[in-house]
């Protein structure tokens, strides 16, 4: 039998106690034994962030990373994002409203990536967003309606405070 260690973490704001296999990745932890499939696994080189998750509050690709290094620390995933079933996150409604995905496989990721952004920076520049989202690969939409949506969910987010 494989060594198993007990890690203590939060994910989406609920208390886990889980063991673990020292080799097991971040990514297949959330995915197989936590069932938040909202994070995808995509090159598992850490190069093309469907798999960006929040680590403390900081993006981070998941694959990069294993199970037992997040012992201690908090996670959120994109399940986190929406507030209820009813009602999307502002990033979330925008990346539908300016069409800002098409398969979807990658816009979790994206979102992950672009929540402590817009936190950070509330009125982005085209060019300050396209460089937020240098390291998250998307194949189908071209970039535009993405930058699009990231304008329009920080324009309701500025607008709403």
């Amino acid at each position: 039998m494989t060594d198993q260690h007990t890690i203590h973490l939060t994910v989406n704001g609920k208390q886990f106690e889980k063991k673990v296999e020292p080799r097991l990745l971040l990514t297949d932890f959330l995915r197989h034994d936590l069932s938040l499939t909202g994070t995808h696994v995509g090159c598992e080189h850490g190069v093309c962030g469907a798999c960006t998750i929040l680590f403390d509050g900081e993006p981070v690709r998941s694959c990069l990373l294993f199970a037992i290094q997040a012992d201690g620390h908090a996670i959120e995933t994109v399940e986190s994002l929406a507030p209820d079933l009813e009602h999307l996150h502002p990033l979330q409604q925008a990346f539908r409203d300016a069409h800002g995905l098409q398969c979807g496989y990658c816009t979790p990721g994206f979102l992950m990536t672009l929540v402590p952004f817009l936190k950070e920076n509330s009125k982005p520049t085209e060019e300050e967003i396209r460089a937020a989202i240098s390291g998250n690969l998307c194949r189908c939409t071209g970039y535009q309606n993405i930058v699009d949506a990231v304008k329009l969910a920080s324009e309701r987010m500025t607008n709403k405070k």
